[in-house]
């Protein structure tokens, strides 16, 4: 016969999302008790999360300020045609970061980590080893629901941080380096100089399926390195990911397919960039709402948690046909033509569309001037989608 234990907020997955929620709610409500469970040994997994100054608000900032270990002043883009350097702050967190932030906020007790969850309400949770746990209310945030009631392209990478034996010289990262042999749909690399001898590079595809070939991608980092004249004296810590690239579906099933009536945040709760498939803007808003709040009833939660997830779906459908283009009008190893021109817009808009927060003036300017993908094809695809 089990233990039951007893709190006033469960956060049930230890990722980004679930970690920014804890650290927000222990700022603003010191007295709470707050409880993380996690089937994994340490929080937020083998991550590497960046962001524009601009996905985050200034009233916002304090939940991630503490999280940052690098930041540039500017970045940089490439393309067969273009290249540019956009005087954005960019930011990058380690999950080692966040894993330590979180142990240093929460007591040890608090941190039930390496828990199996078996079932879970909006109000309890049930554990594998048959100790039960009951809150005020629980949030779910452990990785996606349902993928398969989305229609989807996909965002896959891997990454990996180069130890050099010469320093790079890099002042700033490249964000999208799409000079490279276009593979596999639109591919690009992604470049964050983290120390003068440190150098994290990802390899980057906007694919029709999310096959992973990790070892033909680290072949490829390896050869880029040796194109930049990189020296490396060590390949360190590796993350691979899968991201899903939103061209149409229903939320409300998507939402359901978690469970009905269960608070959730991140990936579960659909709060993710349409096109990017990040999460990190989104996940730092929803730690803001559930901080600002004094109900944290299981009905409370959902309801805002639920109700918050809705209205970004709803205004986010530029961005979803914008992916159905991107998919089902161009041709995979033409995807590129599409961010060429993209990145030749104004900075703030495009750092507004990033942050997912693009104007009605945006949207029209992203959709004027010469379409990047044949006009029939793109009609075609537009027609398509469910």
């Amino acid at each position: 016969m089990g233990s039951t234990i007893t709190c006033d907020v469960a956060i049930v997955g230890g990722g980004l999302a679930g970690g920014l929620i804890a650290l927000a709610l222990k700022a603003r409500h010191p007295a709470l008790d707050v409880r993380m469970i996690d089937a994994a040994r340490v929080v937020g997994g083998n991550h590497r999360w960046s962001f524009f100054d601009s996905d985050v608000s200034e009233g916002d900032r304090w939940i991630v300020a503490p999280l940052i270990g690098n930041s540039w002043m500017s970045y940089e883009v490439a393309f067969p045609a273009h290249r540019r350097t956009i005087g954005t702050v960019y930011h990058s967190i380690d999950s080692e970061r966040l894993d330590a932030v979180v142990r240093q906020t929460l007591k040890p007790s608090a941190l039930m980590l390496s828990r199996v969850v078996t079932e879970l309400s909006a109000t309890r949770i049930s554990f594998a080893d048959g100790d039960r746990l009951d809150a005020r209310g629980v949030i779910d945030a452990r990785g996606t629901g349902d993928l398969s009631v989305l229609d989807l392209g996909w965002q896959k990478f891997v990454g990996r941080e180069l130890r050099l034996s010469v320093p790079h010289g890099s002042e700033r990262p490249m964000v999208m380096d799409a000079t490279v042999d276009q593979l596999d749909g639109y591919r690009f690399v992604y470049c964050l100089p983290l120390a003068p001898d440190r150098m994290f590079v990802e390899d980057t595809y906007y694919s029709d399926h999310p096959t992973l070939d990790r070892a033909a991608i680290g072949d490829r980092i390896h050869d880029y390195a040796v194109d930049q004249g990189w020296q490396v004296e060590q390949a360190g810590r590796e993350e691979a990911g899968v991201l899903p690239v939103v061209m149409s579906g229903d939320f409300e099933r998507y939402w359901q397919s978690s469970g009905a009536g269960i608070a959730k945040a991140g990936m579960r709760a659909g709060l993710f960039h349409p096109t990017t498939g990040y999460s990190l803007p989104d996940a730092v808003r929803t730690a803001a709402l559930i901080a600002a709040r004094t109900d944290f009833t299981g009905v409370g939660l959902h309801e805002a948690t639920h109700e918050f997830a809705r209205e970004k779906w709803r205004r986010r459908g530029f961005f979803r046909m914008l992916d159905t283009m991107l998919f089902k009008a161009a041709d995979p190893a033409e995807r590129y033509r599409i961010l060429e021109r993209f990145y030749r817009l104004d900075p703030s808009l495009i750092g507004r569309f990033y942050a997912g927060t693009s104007t009605m003036i945006d949207k029209a300017r992203v959709l004027t001037g010469k379409p990047p993908v044949p006009i029939g094809r793109a009609v075609r695809a537009l027609a398509g989608r469910s």
